[in-house]
């Protein structure tokens, strides 16, 4: 449940006030670049108007540059895109961006309509429109609906993309804003429908209750009619809570069941769960690493992130277990989970959804997708079957119906177009009901699957994407894309804009399951937490050299690419291993590891990267900060540093630092702010097609030319 900090592929295809510290915290003192931390002074503007000149004055300037951007705009702003579907009130909704809707609109068609080739399609509120009558620039951020016999919603908005939104009631049958309805200002928060009248909210009623993360821990119960300052205390955390803060949770399954519920972390990957019972939280016996995914026929399935030992079992990482929600209500401080799912040792649960009468459950094992179905018996045990779904491709529950059996799967590949398949729980029946057109040409492309043994023997596996008739001659220009962090797992996706302006010029792409991901399970990713982290850094040099050593690329055609997490890890790479690599592609990241905890949402993230006030994290996140670690001397490659002005999570002070710091050592480098857009490439797509056109024009000037 919790928005991991990523800016993978996919998101940059479809797409911070100061925490005061302790003074050891950072080396503050010598930092001359400090100046650069304020969101958007004037001065500090100037300065990245200044560097995004100097940038499209060669990269805006190349003769490729505006082909890639009309073809990677072309691909973003397609009208034959699958339509993805949320099931609400017996409708079939989809927000939706095109040439025509800029920022977008929301829209709805029946279930029968939206298994047709072109489903009528209505309206339900146009983003563009209301930006316009208010002078704003409005980007969507989801709706969450209570789902009454007037169906009401509360739609979060953001003014330019950043993570803080205005939430606002809106009646789905009067397609309108609810006059006098409930409204959120603007600000960090999450909310719950306790019922139609109520709400649970966790956001700043104060200004002192905020996380030194940013984020809200007191939670109220805000009643229609109510005013904010009204709302009456539900729960409190502490400000020195870690994670995204206090959030209160919903669960409703199709046999009637409610659970609201409050989640409490205590770090980055901790958390208690609290459950309301006659309107007062009460915590739930649960080991600090699990999350709770869903609820159906009146039981919570629980995603067991570490190993548990209670009620005389013995429960394994990376399991889902199943509470009886009556039976927990009585008594949570006595849980009997029962085993729903266990994994094998190269198998991990990616994600959970419920149907009226089943759990589905999607899972990767070696990195290739399976989707599983459940029931519970009348001997309260679970059983399953796999759904017959394409064979080695990346598959995603991508909406399952509460209230009915429907449910629909997304599957795709490197080289295979997305395709939804229509199922139902209740009759067993699965069908492909749309497929993507091609939007690259893949003739002659295969794929194959390689290890590389990194620095503790441990075997890392890639996928590289090539020309079937390759010669292993070492003169491929290559990308090589990770993550490797918050057990976000990277899988084979049809990446349009990649094949497009990559693959299709003859270029190789390559995705690395480096640790700290989830692709093998909770122990993947906590192989490489805090003072562990180096091992990660060791995979990814270890797939680089991999390359090399088979004579796929060679240094002088070797770039790499990493975004938020993943940018930090392109930090490192450039610092620890410059030879290596030809081009650097730093997208949105973190760099000073130093300062990390006093910028943006940096505290939320020390139960992955440890904390500079710990002194043994200290000497670790010192030696591979990438701000921290550039040498003047060193021949480094030239790098792309991009990120964008309003990202409130991460914060665009970590490029534009990085940045100033290659200009003080002599060193070259190409920078770059979009200065709308949250965490990722842009508020809209033309923005996020431009940011795409400049990241491979800078390959293709680095590698193949």
């Amino acid at each position: 449940m919790l928005p991991f900090l990523r800016a993978g592929l996919l998101a940059l295809e479809l797409t911070f006030a100061l925490v005061v510290l302790p003074s050891h915290a950072g080396d503050a003192e010598d930092d001359p670049n400090l100046w650069l931390e304020p969101f958007d002074t004037p001065a500090v503007m100037q300065w990245v108007q200044s560097e995004n000149a100097k940038t499209l004055a060669v990269l805006g300037k190349d003769d490729r540059f505006a082909r890639f951007q009309e073809e990677a705009l072309g691909i973003a702003q397609a009208k034959d895109r699958i339509p993805m579907p949320v099931s609400l009130a017996g409708a079939v909704f989809n927000f939706w961006q095109d040439p025509d809707h800029i920022r977008g609109i929301w829209r709805r068609t029946s279930a029968a309509s939206y298994a047709e080739q072109d489903p009528h399609w209505e309206t339900v509120l146009d983003l563009d429109g209301l930006s316009a009558r208010e002078h704003a620039n409005w980007v969507w951020k989801g709706a969450n609906c209570e789902e009454t016999r007037e169906v009401r919603c509360m739609l979060e908005l953001s003014d330019g993309g950043e993570d803080a939104v205005t939430v606002r009631e809106f009646d789905l049958k009067a397609k309108n804003f609810v006059r006098k309805g409930f409204q959120l200002p603007h600000g960090k928060q999450r909310l719950a429908w306790e019922d139609p009248n109520t709400l649970l909210v966790a956001r700043a009623f104060a200004p002192d209750q905020l996380t030194t993360s940013g984020y809200p821990f007191v939670v109220k119960r805000l009643a229609r009619g109510d005013t904010v300052e009204n709302a009456r205390e539900v729960f409190r955390g502490s400000a020195t809570d870690g994670g995204y803060g206090v959030e209160p949770i919903a669960l409703h399954d199709g046999s009637g069941h409610r659970a609201v519920l409050i989640l409490r972390p205590r770090s980055t990957f901790e958390f208690e769960y609290y459950l309301l019972v006659h309107g007062e939280p009460r915590r739930l016996a649960l080991p600090p690493k699990v999350s709770i995914e869903t609820l159906v026929s009146g039981q919570l399935i629980i995603n067991l992130k570490q190993d548990w030992k209670v009620a005389g079992h013995q429960f394994i990482a990376g399991s889902l277990l199943a509470l009886d929600l009556a039976q927990t209500s009585l008594a949570p401080g006595q849980l009997d989970p029962v085993v729903v799912f266990a994994p094998g040792p190269r198998a991990a649960v990616e994600s959970v959804a419920a149907t009226r009468d089943a759990l589905l459950v999607a899972l990767l094992e070696n990195v290739r997708g399976r989707v599983l179905q459940f029931r519970r018996q009348a001997d309260k045990n679970w059983t399953s079957k796999a759904l017959a779904l394409p064979e080695n491709a990346t598959l995603e529950i991508a909406d399952a119906d509460r209230h009915s059996t429907h449910f629909f799967i997304r599957a795709e590949g490197f080289l295979q177009p997305p395709s939804l398949w229509a199922g139902e729980t209740g009759h067993g029946t699965l069908a492909q009901i749309k497929v993507l057109a091609a939007k690259f040409d893949s003739a002659g492309k295969t794929i194959d699957q390689f290890e590389a043994r990194s620095s503790d023997g441990t075997l890392i596996p890639y996928f590289v994407v090539h020309p079937s008739a390759m010669a292993l001659d070492a003169s491929h220009p290559t990308v090589l894309y990770a993550y490797g962090g918050f057990e976000v797992s990277e899988t084979p996706r049809y990446l349009a804009t990649v094949g497009k302006l990559w693959l299709e010029q003859g270029g190789v792409f390559v995705l690395a399951n480096i640790r700290g991901g989830g692709e093998f399970g909770p122990a993947w990713h906590e192989a490489g937490l805090k003072t562990h982290r180096q091992i990660i850094y060791d995979d990814f040099a270890a797939v680089g050299r991999d390359l090399i050593a088979r004579q796929i690329t060679s240094p002088r055609r070797l770039g790499i690419q990493g975004g938020s997490n993943g940018g930090l890890l392109m930090g490192v790479e450039f610092t620890q291993h410059p030879e290596l690599w030809h081009a650097v592609d730093i997208q949105v990241p973190l760099l000073d590891m130093l300062r990390f905890e006093q910028i943006a949402a940096g505290p939320s993230w020390v139960g992955e990267y440890g904390s500079v006030s710990v002194p043994e994290e200290r000497a670790f996140l010192a030696s591979i900060s990438p701000y921290a670690n550039l040498r003047r001397g060193v021949e480094y490659p030239e790098p792309l540093v991009w990120t964008t002005t309003k990202d409130d999570r991460v914060g665009p002070q970590h490029a534009r630092k990085f940045a100033a710091r290659l200009g003080q050592l002599g060193l070259p480098y190409l920078f770059y702010e979009v200065t709308e857009g949250g965490h990722g490439a842009g508020a809209n797509l033309q923005e996020t097609a431009r940011t795409n056109a400049l990241e491979w024009t800078y390959f293709t000037r680095k590698l193949v030319d």
